[in-house]
Order: C-alpha cells, then structure tokens, then sequence
C-alpha cells in the first residue's frame, strides 16, 4: 500500500479517511464473502475469552455477532455510515461524514480480525491479538487506582531503532501502558522495539497488538468494553459508549512515519471514539469540538523526544509517579523530622543566607515537564557543615491551572520536602530554612534531587490541576539577590487580594493543619482579617485549597454560635479546634493574645510577646537575630510559643497580620505595639503609619522603639515615657 504524501491539507485529511474506509469496508466485504462461500452462513466467528461477542459491533449497534452471517448484517448496516457515492468522498466531505466513516472503518476491521481468528491467523506472532475480558478487568482496576496513568496506541515506526526505545521508555517512566504495532513500508515499531533491546509484554506495560493496521482494532475494542463493563452501558447505546471512552478511557494514538489510507480510516475510527491522534508527519492540525476529551483531535509534534508529552497534554493524562527518585527513603513519616546542627551537612536560608522558594504559572508550550536545572553549586561541590543560598523556582502548567492555585502549591514545598528522611523544611516565601544531614549526603543526596521531589509530588498529589512542572534551582548569591524582588513583588500582590474582607462578612473560617507533623496539637485558624501565621494562606488561599483537595490540610470551620464577639471566640471554631488538637486546645479567641491565644507551630513569621514594664508588647521578626526588651531572641522565644501549646501573653502570627483591624484587638491592638525591629518596621512602614491613622493615632510609628534606641526594659519604658506612648495610659494587660 502506497504512504501518501505527508504535506496536504485538512480537507485531503478527511478525502483520505472516507476513502480509506471504503477500502477497508471493500477488503472485509471480500475476505466475509469468501469465508461464507467456504463454511457457510451459519460458521460460528467470534473473540476468545470474552462475553461481549464482537465488542465494537456490540457497544455501538447493538449486535450480537455469532456467526458469519450475523457478521454480514454488521457490514451491510457500516456501509450505510458512509457517503453516498464514492464521488462524495471528495474535497467537500465534511468531518461529519469522515468520522461516519471511520465508524464503518473500525467495524469492518473488526470484523477482519474475527475472520483471522476464524483462519488461525491470528493472534500474530508475538502478539496477545485479542485482550480478554480478564485482563480487561485487570486493566481496568489498575487505571483507577493510578497504577496506569493512560493508554498510548503506537501505530507505525519510529525513523530509527533507538528513537522508537526512547519514546516508549518515555511512556513507561509515567507509567503509561503503550501497545505498539503497524508498520511502514514494511517496517514495524515491534521490530524496532526488538533491535533496541526493549523487554515487551504485559509486565513492562510494553505490549505488541499486531503489525498490521486492522489490527489496532484490538486496541479500540479493549477500550469500548470499558463501557460496558465499567460505565454499565447498554449495548447499542453509541453516544453513551463513546462518550465514556471520551471522558474516562486516557487513551491517545501516536502515528508515527507515514501514512496511508488504511491508516487514515483507522485514526476516523479512533476520533470517533474519542482518541485523538498525535503525530511526527507534518499534516495540518484539525481542532473539533466535542469529539475527543479536548478540542484538538489531530496534533503535530516533529520532536521526538517532546511527542510523548505532547500526546499527554492533547489527552489530558494527569500523570501518577508511584516513586520519588531519589537515593533516600521518602515517606510521610519522616515529615517530622528534625536536623541537628551537629548531623548537618549544609544548609540554607533561615537566617545564615538569603532564600525563596517561588512556584508560578506558566503557559503549557513555556516549560518542559520533569525537567530539573542546578544554577550554582551542587552538594558535592559543598563543604561540610557550610551555609549557602537558595532560591527554588518552580513553575507549573496545567489546562486547570489557575493564578489563584499558586501560593496553595508554593506552600506545598514546605511538606514535600520534609518527606524526604535527612531534609529538614520550615518556614516559607523568602524565609525558608533547610538543612541536608549527613547521611542523606552520603546515600547521594543532592541539590537537584529537590527538584525530582517537587515534580514528582505535584503530580501525585495535585495531577487534576498540574500537567507540566519544571523546577529551577539556584545556590548562587548573585542569581538569588536579582530574582529576590521578583518574588516578594508576587507575594505582597497575592497578599493584597483580601484587602476589604471582613471577619464578619463571612459564616466560615478556614484551618490550615499542614504543620501537624511538628506540631500534632496545633490549628492553624485562617480568617478574612487573620492570615496564616507562615504569611503563606490568606483566607481566599485556604479556601481554593480545599476546593482543591477537599480532604486537606484546609477545612471549612462555620462559626456557629457567637461566644464572645469582642475576643472572637465562636461555639463552631473551639469544637473544631478541640477536636482536632486532640482536646489540648478546648478555646480560641481570635483577637487576644492575654486569653486563649491561637497556638503556633513553628512556622511564624513574627513572635508577639508581652513587656509587662511597658504595658504593651513587642514584636520580633524570624530574621532579627539580636536581643529584645523581653530579654530573650527570636530562637529563645520560638520554643516557648511553638509546639502547639497556648501561652497567654505570646503568639506567633504572619507579619501582615500586623496591620490588619483584628491585630489582638481584644487587648487594645496596635496601640499596645511599643518596639520591634528596624528591618520589620521599614518593611511594614506605609502600612503601620496607615493602620496608626485610623486609629487615630497618626504619631504612633515615630514611637514605636527599635534596636537602634534600646533593647533593654527599663530603657524601653523611658524612652516611651518621653515620647509619650498611648500604651502606658491603656488598661493594665495584667
């Protein structure tokens, strides 16, 4: 059979599938008509092992093939699918009638292969042929546990050998089950598969369906009983069959090398069951909406080591990674998992170096899926016991993908990489801190193997939104400095999309529990008015979360009955909040730091804790490494509201929170403020000189105290003294 000519266009696309239908229907017309002249009419034809007689013929007319002659009544009823006359078959066919055609096409294939059986001609050589009913069973369960992230049809030839090895390995790694088989110019990717040295069969997922085109009909028909087996479809009920196919069969055709007219009908028949096509050949690319589970039906992809992915993302596959290659056992049990400074190997931001990690959407054609890049340093080129920069870039794409789903993956960085037994994770944004042990490094841990993590996760955990993630990672100063800006201009505009909500324009808060595994007795109670203590998780964040995963570290809390307004406790927040620390926390109050404070993980961005001598409190950043008015640093202070446990006169907060209306408003608020580092205050400046003005204190800024004027208390309550501070004329706080 002579290749057509790779360079023409739709409309000769769609010529060449009606055409190449007729001739198929003509081949099977030939080939039923000389097997009943030989056994007669009533010559018994069917599959092995299966229950659904002929499966296509079954799902989509209804019929019940048992003998040749029922098989007749099939053909007689595909040929009325196509054209009027041979002559309609021309530039003006509509897609319509090619995928009319490809109907007739896959049903007289069908056919076909039936009376191969007939003849013992079939299975082929080194072919199963026919998939049974067991094994569709057996396929089926292994589909909806992930096990098998899709179906990839192969039909055709790679240019060599080693390239046909490479596209099917590329396949298996994302746990594709690829059936192979067809040929050009009498060369069969199963041949090639050979060459390569590539195992096929059922256990590699690798499996050869036959080198002749008519043969991936055993392919279409595994997929339509899916239907029927699965979906509890009736026979003869086309629209719903396919439909199910389209929606719930992952499957997508690969044509590789060249094409002819058999081939052509076969991919009708395979669009008309809702498999698209993707293809090395440059033919044009058809788009039809409604047909496969997108709109794209024929697409292009010359790249041969890009079509694998291309077929995944025309499909849709959301692709499981059942392990996460890296040399160190990955679990959820090592989440926890502290490294000691004298088990560190080397380590990161905290406050040692400057650190981000930024996640970021992209257009699905900007990045390229799995790939991993180290600018800087790796770990082998690292000294023990050092300290380095980092900055983690990841960037995702997905046809579900969304802006508003960036901070919920990002903060997802901090839980990935605590799987990770020897990683140690905590903090976020541009205030991450991790450390390598030893013996990670020496099992061969290194700095890409964050990357592997990341990707590896995202796809198992939030495959319904991420089709492609890429992860570039820096541990150069340089690189880290120039992409800093970028990323807290991201932060600050993600942080301001909850500006004007309200804790009482809402029924429903949201935790955030994602800390537990430091912190078992810990919630985190996110609100309009109260961000996350890590800064990550506006309220807006928690609640796509758990739209996203809705059986997540982020649940709804309904307020219920109201306890007290003014310190914000709600009969609804302290059950939920009981409940899930374990009782360790019976009440909460949302806007007191003196009574029943929120407790805090280990993953706050600032510390608010009492100056009793000054009748206010002070705040104290991650970053300020000097001492404070309360005669304790950061470090000292961490243990002591950290852990879970409620400390009246201490809390960890996020530093926006700061500034927000609801800031211990049940304690006097901002006006209890009395130091708090420099850095802190300039960072916070515009906001805090804002938030000081509504409440009508417009000099409050100039008399908040930093380092630079004291850190000792009785000094402390001079200078507020001399400025005149509206803390010290507040109530007494105890």
């Amino acid at each position: 059979m002579t290749e057509i000519a790779a360079k023409i266009t739709v409309k000769d696309v769609i010529s060449l599938m009606v055409s190449g239908a007729r001739k198929v229907m003509t081949i099977a017309d030939d080939n039923l008509a000389k097997a009943i002249k030989e056994k007669g009419p009533s010559q018994s034809i069917a599959f092995p092992e299966t229950a659904f007689y002929l499966p296509l013929a079954n799902a989509l007319l209804g019929s019940e093939v048992k003998t040749l002659q029922d098989a007749k009544g099939v053909l007689d009823t595909a040929k009325t699918l196509l054209p009027g006359s041979p002559s309609a078959a021309g530039a003006d066919t509509s897609a319509k009638e090619a995928l009319d055609s490809g109907v007739a096409a896959i049903l007289a294939c069908e056919i076909l292969c039936a009376l191969g059986y007939l003849a013992g001609t079939e299975p082929q050589t080194d072919c199963p042929g026919f998939f049974s009913d067991t094994l569709l069973r057996a396929l089926g369960i292994q589909l909806v546990d992930g096990r098998i992230s899709g179906i990839a049809v192969v039909l055709g030839r790679a240019p060599d050998a080693g390239t046909a090895v490479n596209i099917v390995r590329d396949l298996q790694k994302r746990n594709i089950l690829t059936l192979v088989g067809g040929g050009v110019d009498g060369v069969s990717i199963i041949e090639q598969l050979k060459e390569g040295g590539l195992k096929m069969g059922l256990e590699s997922y690798v499996v050869p369906f036959g080198r002749d085109t008519a043969s991936v009909v055993y392919v279409l028909n595994f997929a339509i009983r899916a239907a029927l087996t699965f979906g509890g479809i009736k026979a003869g009920n086309a629209a719903l069959s396919v439909d199910y196919v389209r929606k719930r069969v992952p499957a997508f055709l690969l044509l590789l090398g060249g094409v002819d007219e058999i081939k052509a009908a076969a991919g009708a028949g395979a669009l008309a069951a809702g498999v698209p096509i993707i293809t090395d050949l440059d033919l044009p690319e058809i788009t039809i909406p409604g047909v496969c589970a997108h709109e794209e039906c024929l697409v292009r992809e010359s790249d041969h080591t890009k079509i694998a992915q291309k077929a995944i993302e025309t499909r849709g596959i959301k692709v499981k990674v059942s392990k996460v290659p890296i040399p160190v056992p990955f679990s959820a049990a090592f989440e926890g998992e502290r490294v000691r400074m004298a088990d560190m190997f080397a380590q990161f931001g905290g406050k040692y170096s400057a650190a981000f990690e930024y996640l970021k959407m992209r257009k699905m054609d900007e990045i390229e899926d799995g790939k991993v890049t180290v600018s800087g340093l790796e770990a082998d080129r690292m000294e023990e016991g050092s300290s380095h920069p980092l900055g983690i870039l990841v960037e995702v794409a997905g046809r579900k993908m969304s802006s508003e789903f960036e901070p919920i993956l990002e903060r997802q960085i901090h839980k990935f990489l605590n799987y990770a037994m020897g990683i140690f994770h905590m903090g976020q944004r541009d205030m991450n801190w991790v450390r390598i042990s030893k013996d990670a490094r020496k099992a061969g841990f290194m700095i890409r193997h964050f990357g592997d993590i990341l990707i590896a996760k995202l796809h198992d955990e939030y495959g319904a939104i991420v089709d492609k993630a890429q992860v570039t990672i820096y541990t150069g100063e340089a690189d880290v400095r120039k992409l800093l800006p970028e990323a807290k201009k991201v932060y600050e505009a993600r942080d301001s999309r909850i500006a004007g909500m309200t804790d009482e324009s809402v029924d429903t808060f949201y935790s955030c529990t994602l800390c537990q595994s430091f912190a078992p007795d810990h919630v985190c109670v996110v609100s309009p008015e109260r961000l996350g203590l890590c800064g990550a998780y506006s309220w807006l964040d928690a609640k796509a979360a758990h739209e996203i995963t809705p059986t997540g570290g982020n649940q709804p809390i309904k307020k219920i009955r109201t306890l007290d307004q003014n310190k914000g406790i709600w009969e609804g927040i302290n059950k939920f909040v009981a409940d899930n620390s374990h009782q360790h926390t019976t009440v909460m109050a949302a806007y007191s730091i003196m009574e029943f404070p929120m407790t805090s993980c280990g993953c706050f961005e600032c510390i608010v804790a009492i100056v009793p001598e000054a009748n206010g409190v002070m705040l104290v950043n991650r970053e300020y490494t000097g001492e404070t008015p309360a005669g304790m640093k950061f470090t000292t202070l961490a243990s002591t509201v950290g852990g879970g446990a409620q400390t009246p006169g201490f809390l960890g907060v996020g530093r926006l929170y700061i500034v927000s209306r609801k800031f211990i408003s049940a304690d006097g608020g901002l006006k209890r403020v009395v130091w708090m580092p420099k850095e802190l205050k300039e960072a916070l400046g515009d906001r805090l000189k804002a938030r000081a003005k509504e409440i009508g204190e417009p000099g409050l800024f100039d008399k908040i105290a930093d380092e630079t004027v004291t850190t000792d208390a009785s000094a402390l309550v001079e200078y507020l003294t001399k400025v005149g501070h509206p803390a010290l004329a507040m109530e007494p706080m105890i």
